[in-house]
Formats: C-alpha cells, sequence, structure tokens
C-alpha cells in the first residue's frame, strides 16, 4: 500500500460505522467515508460532523464555533482548508504519499539535467500536487474544469509562499486542453490525473470515468516527452481495481519502457492500529 503516514497536522484518529474521525490541526471531524465498515465507539467530542440527507447531499452540524477557513502543514507546505456542502475539505491527505513520489522524480531529474521540468495537472483541483510540484522546482499547467477550485488552488500556491512560481492555471475540459497541446506541440515531462467517477466541463461535458479514462490517457501519451519521467494517475472510484489502472496505463503507454507501479492509497488509524483505504493509484516512471 501506498501510505500516507508523515503528517504531523492531520491524523485519523479513529473509523468505523461508516465514518472517519478526524484531526485537522486543532480541529476535530467526523465524516462518511464507506470504507470503514467496522463498528467504532462514538467519539467523545466533534467540532463538527456531516450529517446526510436521505435525497443526496448533507450539511453540517457544529458542535463550537470554527473559522470559516484554517491552515494545515505538510512537510513545507501550507494548505487552505474549510468545510465545503459535499462534504470535503478541500483536501485529501491521502495523496501525500503521491505528493511525495512526484517530488522524489523531479528531484532526481534537476540533479541529472539542467532543463526545466515539466508537468500537467488534470482534475487538479485545489492543488496540493500543484504546490508540492512547485516546490520541487516543476513548471506546472493546473487545469480544472471548476472555477471556484481554481482559485482555491491559486490561494494554497500563496498560503505556500510559491505564488512566484511558473504555474499556469486553466479553467478547462482536461480531454479538449490535452488535444489542444497536442497539435500546438507541446510535451510534459511528468502528468498526473484524479479524475471523479462522474463530471461535467465548463461547457457542460460529460465525464464518466469507466468510459473515459483511457481515451483521455491515450491522448496524455501523445504530449508526454519523450525523456518523460512519471505518468501518475489516482481513482477514489470503489469500481475500478489498481489492477485496472495499471493495465490502462500498460497499454496506452505500450513501446515506452519503463516500470508501472500500482497499489492502494491509504491513511493509518490511530486507533487500533488499521489503515483506511482511499483509493487506487498506478505510478508509471520512464527512468
Amino acid at each position: 500500500m501506498f501510505l500516507s503516514d508523515q503528517w504531523q497536522d492531520y491524523a485519523i484518529l479513529d473509523a468505523g460505522g461508516g465514518e472517519k474521525y478526524e484531526r485537522w490541526g486543532d480541529v476535530t471531524l467526523l465524516r462518511p467515508d464507506p470504507q470503514a465498515a467496522w463498528p467504532m465507539p462514538a467519539p467523545k467530542t466533534v467540532d463538527a460532523r456531516y450529517i446526510r440527507a436521505n435525497t443526496g447531499g448533507g450539511h453540517w452540524e457544529y458542535d463550537r464555533d470554527l473559522p470559516q477557513s484554517w491552515r494545515i502543514r505538510y512537510r513545507d507546505l501550507t494548505f487552505i482548508v474549510r468545510p465545503t456542502g459535499f462534504k470535503h475539505t478541500g483536501l485529501f491527505p491521502e495523496q501525500a504519499t503521491n505528493w511525495d513520489f512526484m517530488r522524489a522524480v523531479v528531484d532526481n531529474h534537476n540533479k541529472e539535467t539542467n532543463k526545466p521540468f515539466r508537468a500537467l495537472n488534470l482534475f487538479a483541483y485545489t492543488g496540493g500536487a500543484t504546490c508540492a510540484l512547485a516546490a520541487a522546482g516543476a513548471s506546472v499547467a493546473h487545469v480544472d474544469a471548476a472555477k471556484g477550485m481554481v482559485s482555491w488552488a491559486k490561494d494554497n500556491l500563496e498560503s505556500c509562499g510559491l505564488a512566484d512560481r511558473p504555474v499556469r492555471f486553466l479553467v478547462d475540459d482536461a480531454m479538449k486542453f490535452v488535444l489542444r497541446e497536442a497539435r500546438r506541440g507541446n510535451a510534459y515531462d511528468g502528468i498526473l490525473m484524479d479524475p471523479p467517477s462522474y463530471g461535467r466541463g465548463p461547457s457542460g461535458e460529460m465525464w464518466k470515468i469507466e468510459e473515459d479514462l483511457y481515451p483521455l490517457v491515450s491522448a496524455c501519451a501523445d504530449i508526454l516527452s519523450a525523456d518523460a519521467r512519471f505518468f501518475l494517475i489516482n481513482s477514489y472510484t470503489t469500481g475500478l481495481a489498481p489492477t485496472v489502472l495499471s493495465n490502462i496505463l500498460r497499454v496506452a503507454l505500450k513501446g515506452r519502457g519503463g516500470r508501472v507501479d500500482t497499489d492502494e492509497v491509504g491513511l493509518p488509524i490511530q486507533r487500533g492500529g488499521l489503515v483506511l483505504p482511499c483509493g487506487a493509484t498506478a505510478r508509471w516512471t520512464g527512468k
């Protein structure tokens, strides 16, 4: 398992009964998580909990006043988090293992060559990976269909003290952007994506991961540089096993050499020494 176990400001204190009990800095949250399919004692104190509605969605209930947003740190990165109407906080802590992986790849590239490292982050959300790559010295194209998430990512980059780094923020449909880059002759040394199960682009473009993931990955293969270093796919979709992501990369990148490593992504649970699975990641490394 790719385990994100180096956090200081974040922890899963306990999990079970379809929920996870977390610490975000000095704030405790109780949120739904369908992977926590074992029992858990009810937490004694919770600052805020997300209550699902029978008709879909839900709302937050607060046991104490919380700031509208606050900051948490991972290594040298400082992110802005806040509860949203969709149970999320704007950050997926399990992705820290992927941030570390990509930073190490960029670091090695920088030691071996004087050429700038160009990275493409698709479905880039609030920019956790973008900030990690920028901190390692990469130039990043950050692409997401949601204007509000791109704005949040800009704030995160500034919060990390990286506002002067070469990052392009683009509100765009992932496939349309990739096809335009291919026509322009642009290439990237590293590509990552964290696609949703379902979604819509800025002009209403429909996305369904089972149908659209491989065509997008195949199109991305055409804009990988000749000496590309990584291609990473992450998926929280429970219907896609890690091997599916591995197979997609192996087929799309056939003939390029390199290796593919794939596994579940997880976070340690403090009580009981368990691990919460948080989806799957496949990593192709070219060198």
